[in-house]
């Protein structure tokens, strides 16, 4: 009788599923899971501080998602000279003069 006991004791808690307590802590952890994925995605990493050069994209759990800076280079506008090719001879110009 007492074996009897144990076992629907054991089936009835056992039927009635996760705590509602259970279910908030798994949907925490997938949501943390998923933002580890999303940090690693964007190639960034969950540390405990980002450096100067990175900036925080989203927060893994209680840290910040650390991702580097893309680097931009300077646009630098080179004026660039192109020779004239176009000259027209005239009577001040010399031609095949050796000095």
């Amino acid at each position: 009788m007492k074996i009897l006991c144990v076992l629907l004791t054991f089936v009835f808690t056992a039927s009635c599923g996760p705590s509602v307590s259970q279910r908030q802590t798994r949907g925490k952890t997938r949501e943390v899971i998923l933002r580890k994925a999303e940090c690693y995605l964007v190639r960034g990493a969950c540390k405990t501080s980002c450096n100067t050069w990175e900036y925080i994209y989203n927060y893994c759990n209680n840290e910040p998602c650390c991702v580097v800076r893309e680097y931009i280079k300077p646009n630098t506008n080179h004026s660039t000279f192109t020779a004239n090719t176009n000259v027209i001879p005239n009577s001040t110009t010399l031609h095949n003069t050796t000095l």
